[in-house]
């Protein structure tokens, strides 16, 4: 207990240190940086904002509620990370969930780690201890790893080191973020697995995905089902891409034929057919004069 309210009192005289304006810390090479800087430290909760690069979007009202109650009764375990902004301002790195949490239990303080680091710096630092640290959802991380090699400008090879993740991990998660809205959402809420969307991935029209998404939705199929779901689509689009060219392929009396009634009309002359022999001829008009002309040549009237 001594120890525990030891650590307690040199939080607050470290955040005694920081209130004071003639020590105000902007880097590592300022006075008593190194008294601040990875040390655990009591900070005013309205004196830290929300980092604008956290990739969590979703926060479940109930964990959070737990998160509060455990909070209530335990205090913080984890400190939370911030970086340094100005003279008593901060910004979370990481811990948003227990930040927000902290807040729901009327705390006005937290302890925090604190470092310093410039704008790209805080984003990587975010994204990467959120990536490993967080329960995020496939959809969350895939835009994290996306954010990294956008604004962070690394390779595909290069994140897989900084997280600690095999290249085809990162490219599985990176190719959920070519499914429809409407399914990231899905992914999102939990009404579909990362299992469902890779599966879903190997239909190109948004359209489809659509329907085969809300049959999977609606009878609560299971991944495999949903791979032989999308196996049986593509098989039939197959068989519908070839029927198509057969019916293309007319036989020689109609392409001959076809020439004729053209020539004899002096109009464009459309013939589709079916691998039954059957057909229709379409002829178009654009006007009541040209349609007279039509009916004309065809009846002898």
């Amino acid at each position: 207990m001594a120890k525990a309210t030891k650590k307690q009192a040199l939080g607050r005289g470290l955040s005694a240190l920081l209130k004071d304006p003639e020590n105000d810390i902007q880097s590592v090479s300022d006075k008593n940086a190194d008294k601040v800087i990875g040390s655990v430290v009591e900070l005013e909760i309205d004196s830290i904002e929300v980092n604008p690069f956290q990739p969590r979007s979703n926060f479940n009202d109930e964990a959070l509620e737990e998160l509060a109650s455990s909070i209530r009764e335990l205090g913080i375990i984890q400190p939370i990370t911030v970086r340094k902004l100005e003279f008593d301002k901060y910004q979370l790195v990481s811990g948003e969930r227990r930040f927000r949490a902290s807040k729901l239990v009327g705390l006005t303080t937290i302890p925090a780690y604190i470092r310093i680091a410039n704008d790209q710096e805080s984003l990587e630092m975010a994204l990467v201890e959120n990536i490993q640290r967080q329960d995020l959802d496939p959809i969350e991380i895939a835009l994290s790893y996306q954010r990294l090699i956008d604004e962070i400008n690394v390779t595909q090879e290069k994140l897989s080191d900084r997280v600690g993740k095999k290249r085809s991990t990162i490219t599985n998660y990176l190719r959920l973020l070519k499914l429809h809205p409407i399914i990231q959402t899905g992914m999102r809420d939990g009404f579909i697995s990362m299992g469902h969307g890779r599966a879903l991935i190997n239909i190109e029209k948004k359209k489809d995905q659509i329907d085969i998404y809300e049959k999977v939705v609606s009878d609560s199929l299971s991944v495999r089902e949903t791979e032989r779901l999308v196996k049986a689509y593509q098989t039939s689009k197959n068989t519908t891409s070839t029927s198509k060219k057969v019916v293309k392929e007319s036989p020689s009396y109609i392409t001959k034929g076809i020439e004729a009634l053209k020539e004899h009309l002096s109009t464009k002359v459309d013939i589709n057919t079916s691998p039954n022999g059957k057909g229709k001829i379409v002829i178009p008009f654009h006007s009541k004069e040209e349609f007279q002309r039509l009916r004309k040549l065809l009846t002898g009237e």
